[in-house]
């Protein structure tokens, strides 16, 4: 790094040659199977032979000439111990093999406690702690090599650890913990910490600060006693200890030396009183494996979600609209995926995950997101655009989520560059072409009321066809509108204050679209409502029904008979919950309208007024556009990206409502086919088609519904669908085992008895550092110095932890501390270790009592009190709950 330019303090290093020279052979090992106590006996006699040796005379003399030459006699220097490989080439401190902690380090070491210190370095191999974690690892303890470095204390005033990824996901996200004095007060948890958050696509920095009192550093009353903990002063108590200047030219230190190691980096620093930035050391980092070429989803849990899905289908859904559903994802997806270039062998490799992006749980539909990080993980610059995507989905979790591509995907987007700047310079032209054939689509199909039940079905079967060969278009407008959203968005962050506040109306304008067109169509009826006083008064005051007859009897007359019947016509197949099946339109329901005609003709609102007001929106934001960016190359560039944007944004929402007219065709199919099924007496009632799949209703006709009892279905599904409404609905995310049946594995995670009882405050909050949830009794830990069998299946509680608790760590399920940081020990242990972990919980080891029962989600950086009573107090486990990992 230094020969690259960076600017890290000298040092020399003696090698793990010299280790072997000079450091006595250890005892023989006990063997895999030894007791831990017998194991830590072993190491702490090995630990202490070595000591005892010491550094022989004739390197202590060169040790302190090249001390001399880097520091000065009265110079101060830090002593580093790394592990480097065994002669067969394993055991290496690294991104495999992470030994992080495990070994001593120690600084402000003057000239006369060098030789000591190095010394006790060599030792370290033999911390009973960093024993255990190569056992553990299947690492041969016997075998390991130490290597000491000697750098050169710089006087820093603050010090930060940062991530080029973030090291609990992996997702494209630089992640900084900062404080006052020296880095030892990061990692060792000593400091008052503070984080920064940088999102890799936007550059958008999120800081969580704290008020700060406590740091590490050198006390120049007491120079010789080394690093000890100092107060804050108070005028830097409150101020962040990083600048968003500081914080991202931390950032481009850190990408050099990824870029210099061709992998994600751990690297430590420290800035001097003069705001020089001096990069300490570098390691690589520890982050969740991903595949080759993409995305591979965790492998112990399936996550689920339907954070943005209950827009299209809340709450209960029956079984014919989940059915269709699988159907619209599927066809629609192939056809998007191969627009994208996605070759024809991947998609057949992949297209179980096809017939599984939504699931039917508990009554509910919901999302299966390790398909579709599968398939999206094959789009050229997904990886870029994945936070932007799991936001418009309103993803905020990470327990169980996969991991993003730790590789360059500018790389990937720059090979497919071609490929996409055609798609986009046609994808105008393709969408006029969509809607065209979509209107003839729908105009071809007709009325309904006097097909066959064959001709129905056929119907159907061909509609499904030209959706399959067509509707990819809709999600490559989708997949173009995000990425002009992201462009969007970043560049109002960087060219103007508070810029995205201005960026909805900055949208607005532009083609109508369809969606729009609906609503002032219903704007343009309330407004012959309101012309005549007649209808005006039985629109608001009358039945529904009565009135919708009288309307189109032309009792109010042909003009407004006709207006009405042109809605219906043109939009009568959106309506609220229009992609459920189950739920009515007004082209079921004609006298539906006046419902949503009925809050505009109370408002008094006009088509002219509504135009009125989106021009004037639009003008608002075009002057406060002009008033924070005064650059008039900038407002250039930006109205050109913002006319990218709202043409996509247009297209979205044609194309929306499209998918309602598509979902209203295959409704009135499905339903003219129900009431076939009534007629034959293979249903009591056209509305039980809602608990048939569309398969089956089709299969009715056809003959390949393999049971014939359509009402024992029916019956059966709807007993299901009525236990589902009594039991508590199931978050918005969640995961399941993986491999084992989902309604097992979500009724696992769902008590099926009693709640504990909430209390006031039952939630403790830290900082999530490793993802994970777990449900256990909690072992409140004040010293180290007790059995680790005490913590098995246990979640440890602490007030902090070093190295020396590894034996406890590792039996537990679960890690909670009071102090802490997202690189202290802690943090970096539980994540080794794949631990639920939060750290930074205040009061943790008093607020929890030993053997309390409490949930731990690590990634929400929660910890839920589900009881306080402690173990043998009689407490009586909810039915289904467990005192192991429950998601």
């Amino acid at each position: 790094m230094r020969r690259a330019g960076l600017d890290v303090p000298r040092f020399f290093c003696l090698t793990g040659e010299a280790f072997g020279a000079v450091v006595p052979a250890p005892t023989p090992f006990p063997g895999r199977g030894a007791e831990t106590s017998e194991v830590i006996r072993w190491a702490e006699t090995n630990r202490a032979r070595v000591r005892a040796a010491g550094v022989p005379t004739s390197l202590a003399d060169r040790l302190l000439a090249a001390f001399d030459d880097l520091a000065g006699p009265d110079g101060l220097v830090a002593v580093r111990a790394c592990v480097v490989a065994a002669v067969d080439g394993t055991g290496e401190d690294g991104a495999q093999e992470p030994f992080a902690g495990m070994s001593d380090s120690f600084l402000y070491v003057n000239r006369a406690g060098l030789i000591t210190r190095v010394a006790d370095c060599w030792a370290s191999a033999y911390n009973p702690e960093a024993t255990v974690y190569r056992l553990h690892r299947g690492v041969d303890p016997a075998a390991v090599r130490i290597a000491v470095g000697v750098q050169r204390m710089v006087p820093g005033v603050r010090s930060f650890v940062a991530f080029t990824r973030d090291p609990r996901t992996g997702t494209d996200r630089r992640v900084i913990a900062a404080a006052y004095g020296i880095g030892e007060g990061i990692v060792q948890e000593k400091a008052d910490i503070e984080h920064y958050f940088v999102d890799g696509v936007t550059g958008a920095v999120h800081a969580d600060t704290v008020t700060k009192r406590a740091m590490v550093g050198l006390d120049p009353a007491r120079p010789d006693t080394g690093p000890v903990g100092l107060p804050v002063p108070a005028r830097l108590a409150e101020p962040p200890v990083l600048t968003d200047v500081e914080v991202h030219e931390i950032c481009a230190l850190a990408a050099r030396v990824e870029g210099i190691f061709g992998g994600p980096q751990d690297i430590e620093g420290t800035l001097t009183a003069d705001g020089r930035v001096h990069l300490v050391q570098a390691r690589p980092a520890v982050i969740p494996a991903v595949a080759v070429g993409g995305v591979r989803p965790d492998p112990a849990a399936v996550p689920w979600t339907n954070h943005n899905l209950t827009e299209s289908f809340p709450g209960l859904t029956g079984a014919l609209t989940y059915s269709q559903a699988c159907v619209f994802y599927q066809v629609g997806f192939t056809d998007f995926y191969r627009r994208m270039g996605v070759p024809e062998r991947t998609l057949r490799r992949h297209r179980h995950h096809l017939s599984r992006m939504v699931g039917h749980l508990d009554g509910r539909v919901f999302y299966r997101l390790d398909a579709w990080f599968a398939l999206h993980g094959r789009i050229p610059g997904f990886a870029l655009m994945r936070p932007l995507w799991e936001r418009s989905l309103g993803l905020t979790e990470r327990t169980g989520m996969p991991p993003e591509s730790p590789g360059r995907p500018w790389r990937e987007v720059l090979r497919a560059t071609p490929r996409l700047a055609l798609l986009l310079a046609r994808q105008p032209a393709e969408l006029r072409a969509f809607l065209s054939w979509w209107d003839a689509l729908v105009a071809e199909t007709g009325r309904l009321a006097d097909r066959t039940p064959e001709e129905l079905i056929a119907r159907y079967r061909q509609l499904w066809a030209e959706v399959e060969r067509r509707w990819g278009t809709t999600m490559v407008s989708s997949y173009f509108g995000l990425a002009a959203l992201g462009v969007t968005t970043m560049l109002l962050r960087r060219w103007v204050p508070d810029g995205e506040a201005l960026l909805p109306s900055l949208v607005a304008g532009g083609r109508p679209n369809r969606t729009l067109a609906a609503v002032r169509s219903a704007i343009g009826l309330a407004e012959l409502v309101n012309a005549a006083p007649e209808l005006r008064v039985a629109v608001l005051q009358r039945p529904e029904p009565e009135v919708w007859a009288e309307i189109t009897a032309g009792r109010y007359g042909a003009d407004v008979a006709s207006a009405f019947a042109r809605h219906l016509d043109a939009y009568g197949d959106r309506a609220l919950h229009d992609l459920k099946l189950e739920v009515p339109t007004p082209r079921q329901r004609p006298a539906m309208i006046l419902a949503t005609v009925r809050p505009f003709v109370t408002q008094g609102l006009t088509v002219a007024g509504s135009l009125a007001d989106a021009r004037q929106a639009q003008d608002e934001a075009r002057h406060a556009l002009r008033a924070a960016c005064p650059n008039p190359a900038r407002r250039a560039v930006l109205g050109a990206v913002v006319g990218v944007l709202r043409f996509f944004l247009t297209a979205r929402e044609d194309t929306r409502f499209c998918r309602s007219q598509l979902y209203g065709l295959s409704r009135d199919m499905l339903w003219r086919l129900a009431d076939g099924l009534v007629e034959a007496g293979l249903l009591d009632a056209a509305d039980d088609v809602a608990h048939l799949r569309v398969e089956e209703v089709l299969g009715a006709f056809d003959g390949t519904v393999p049971d014939a009892d359509l009402r024992a279905l029916v019956t059966r599904r709807r007993a299901e669908l009525a236990a589902a409404a009594d039991r508590p609905e199931p978050p918005a995310y969640f995961t399941t085992p993986a491999g084992a049946p989902v309604r097992l594995g979500l009724a696992a995670r769902c008590e099926t008895g009693p709640a504990p009882v909430a209390v006031e405050g039952d939630t403790l909050r830290g900082l999530p550092s490793s993802s994970g949830r777990v449900r256990a009794r909690a072992k409140v830990v004040l010293n180290a110095a007790v059995p680790p069998e005490s913590c098995a299946d246990r979640i440890l509680v602490a007030r902090e932890t070093d190295p020396g608790w590894l034996p406890l760590m590792m039996a537990a399920k679960g890690i909670v501390v009071e102090r802490g940081s997202m690189v202290s020990h802690t943090a970096i242990t539980g994540r080794l270790l794949g631990i639920p972990t939060v750290v930074a919980v205040a009061g943790a080891s008093t607020r929890i009592s030993d053997g309390a029962l409490v949930e731990l989600d690590g990634a929400a950086g929660t910890v839920r009190l589900l009881s306080a009573e402690p173990v043998g107090s009689g407490l009586r486990v909810p039915s289904g709950a467990t005192d192991g990992v429950t998601a």
